[in-house]
């Protein structure tokens, strides 16, 4: 049905958009102000704990400043309850007591010839159903029975078989009075100019029924039970109800999740139907799957719809890998202030469904927790396997980073990730200039050195790095990405390498270590790849690869800091279980630290945002909170400066004793 957009804007006009949102959210107190009809609440469309959704009467619009989502009355409801436009209008119409206009004759044959095939699709859904649980299914049933998946998860996810016959769903539905030009448009039959009969699309096939936001079956994807055939997944063909790029395995449960406590704001994209409904099984109901395809745009948007940071979570071998590749790539574009990804990657030759079939769900929230920024992918891909010893490679590397962050839409997002790389490359070519010449052809990151002259150019000498130039190594830019790494830092990392024993038993907290300092961050990824190949980690191979990946300067660093200081528990000769009490304190205290600051940055803000819409209201009791946090922070900062002091007293009074 169409409407004359006169009579829409009638409708807005009628009914204030907070009456319609009010009825599925709960505004605010402190940031509302009801007079002005100035609207705030947590945002329906992903989870968090500040309001950042926005609605305001006198526009007719709602917008949330974390996760993007913006439009009227209308659309709220077809996004945020899947409706389609006409029952949107519809629901509108009946709060504004309005009767709906006269249909149009060519609008309604479309929305019934729509509604028919849907209702093919459902018959379909049922004949598949009752065939998995008739005698030709038996095979199909043990099959799922192997796979670990219950009768109720089976009848959640509407699962069915398709027989193996060429006709029996399209002879079915014949004898139910569907038209033979219906089944063709709903792809359930391969049909064409070439082909004299045409037959059923999916034979001796598990099953899967895709539905769209209303939960109604859209398509199918079928998993064949006999190892000849070349394509064991196989989807429905694009329809006039189903676009594979834009449709997602399991959007409408996860959605409900991920807006509920058991999905804790955030969406899980995994591989592949059986991965979403295994994990299901397990209690992870917030997953979904791409179809088949690598992740689209358009699905990618979905998920950005229900949370402002969707996991993408990836086997562990190559497949997986050239995947993660490619969503880095499709997700940069879309990036948006308060709209990122984090990647998890699955142990190699695991998938979801192997980690909880025997253990449940703690295995798969591990890699979960583990889940790395997009930025991290990004350095870690571009970076992981190159050898930069020569000013010509690094530039390649640089030039082609930035290639990278132009492909990144949003200006402000994009000049934050020019300034991160930026940071890590100045970062990774001065602290992995240790070799030099001596590794240059040995295949270490070493920078150049002029080393044969008394002098170089003005303001440099002999054997200075030339990383960076004169110029931009007096910015404030370097100078803060070559500075020594904050105490807590140096002595995680340091404690790390002098006893790697602890990446075995300290994995998971190890692994969640995010350093501030870039040349850290570098060497935590060396640490925890020298992990993941032994399983008893020594201390010396630990320092042979760290020599090979040219940071051996950089511990060097770490060590005259960590020594002045007098902090022993990080140094190799304090015993395993004393560095463990360091190791956990001093994590403490940089979580701690860190979860304060991104406190302060939540406030700010928000401080921002209220500060632009005039809400003199909320402004005094955000003040006292970032007041607050500020002083939490000092407090651990000076507290940690005590460490430091105390540290480098103690040290010289032990090496005066020693005198």
């Amino acid at each position: 049905m169409r409407f004359e957009p006169s009579f829409l804007d009638d409708l807005r006009d009628r009914i204030p958009i907070s009456e319609v949102i009010g009825k599925r959210v709960s505004w605010d107190k402190r940031k509302t102000n009801v007079s002005r009809g100035d609207w705030w609440a947590c945002c329906p469309f992903h989870g968090e704990k500040t309001p950042s959704f926005h609605c305001e009467d006198s526009k007719g619009r709602y917008h949330c400043f974390g996760c993007g989502v913006s439009g009227d009355h209308f659309r709220f409801l077809t996004e945020l309850e899947g409706v389609s436009f006409v029952e949107a209008v519809e629901q509108v119409a009946d709060l504004a007591g309005v009767p709906l206009p006269a249909p149009d004759p060519q609008a309604a044959r479309r929305e019934k010839q729509r509604a028919s095939l849907i209702d093919v699709m459902e018959m379909a859904t049922v004949f598949f159903q009752e065939k998995l649980q008739a005698a030709e299914g038996a095979k199909a049933r043990a099959y799922l029975r192997d796979r670990g998946m219950s009768g109720r998860t089976i009848q959640t996810f509407r699962l069915g078989y398709a027989p193996d016959s060429r006709n029996a769903l399209k002879e079915h539905l014949a004898s139910k009075g569907v038209e033979k030009s219906q089944i063709e448009s709903c792809g359930l039959v391969v049909h064409g100019p070439n082909i004299s009969v045409s037959y059923d699309r999916f034979r001796d096939r598990i099953m899967f029924p895709i539905v769209n936001p209303r939960e109604k079956v859209i398509a199918f994807g079928g998993r064949a039970m006999s190892s000849d055939i070349p394509a064991k997944y196989m989807n429905s063909n694009d329809t006039e109800l189903f676009h594979k790029g834009r449709v997602l395995y399991n959007f409408p449960q996860a959605r409900r999740a991920a807006q509920g406590a058991d999905g804790a704001g955030t969406v899980i994209a995994v591989e592949g139907y059986m991965d979403v409904i295994a994990l299901h099984q397990a209690g992870v109901t917030n997953a979904v799957a791409p179809l088949g395809t690598a992740l689209t745009e358009d699905q990618l948007d979905l998920m950005w719809r229900m949370t402002s940071e969707p996991i993408l979570c990836f086997d562990g071998d190559s497949a997986g890998q050239r995947a993660a590749n490619r969503a880095i790539d499709t997700a940069l574009a879309g990036l948006q202030p308060g709209r990122s990804v984090r990647f998890a990657t699955l142990p190699e030759g695991k998938d979801p469904d192997d980690l909880v079939r025997d253990a449940g769900r703690a295995p798969f929230d591990d890699v979960l927790r583990n889940a790395r920024p997009l930025a991290d992918m990004l350095w870690f891909r571009e970076t992981r396997s190159g050898v930069f010893d020569t000013p010509e490679k690094r530039a390649e590397l640089e030039s082609r980073i930035g290639g990278l962050m132009a492909s990144i839409a949003n200006e402000s997002v994009r000049r934050h990730y020019q300034q991160d790389m930026r940071d890590r490359l100045n970062g990774f070519f001065d602290t992995s200039s240790s070799q030099g010449a001596r590794r240059g052809r040995e295949g270490g990151y070493g920078s150049y050195r002029k080393g044969n002259q008394r002098s170089g150019p003005r303001g440099q000498q002999a054997g200075k790095r030339y990383a960076v130039s004169s110029r931009l190594a007096q910015s404030t830019l370097v100078a803060g990405a070559t500075r020594a790494p904050a105490l807590r830092e140096s002595v995680l990392a340091l404690t790390l390498v002098n006893h790697p024993q602890l990446l075995t038993t300290e994995f998971d907290d190890a692994a969640a270590i995010e350093f501030e300092s870039a040349a850290l961050r570098a060497l935590l990824g060396v640490l925890m790849n020298q992990c993941m190949k032994e399983e008893a980690v020594d201390r010396e191979e630990v320092r042979a690869a760290i020599r090979v990946a040219g940071l051996a300067e950089t511990v060097e660093t770490l060590e005259k800091q960590v020594r002045y200081t007098g902090l022993w528990t990080a140094t190799a000769e304090a015993a395993l279980e004393d560095a463990q009490a360091g190791f956990g304190q001093a994590l403490a205290l940089h979580n701690r630290t860190r979860s304060l600051k991104m406190q302060k940055l939540e406030l700010e803000r928000d401080l921002a945002v209220i500060t632009d819409t005039g809400d003199e209201d909320a402004m005094p009791g955000l003040l006292n909170s970032l007041r607050s946090v500020q002083q939490e922070i000092d407090r651990l900062e000076q507290q940690e400066a005590i460490i430091d002091g105390f540290g480098i007293l103690s040290g010289r009074v032990r090496g005066a004793a020693g005198q």
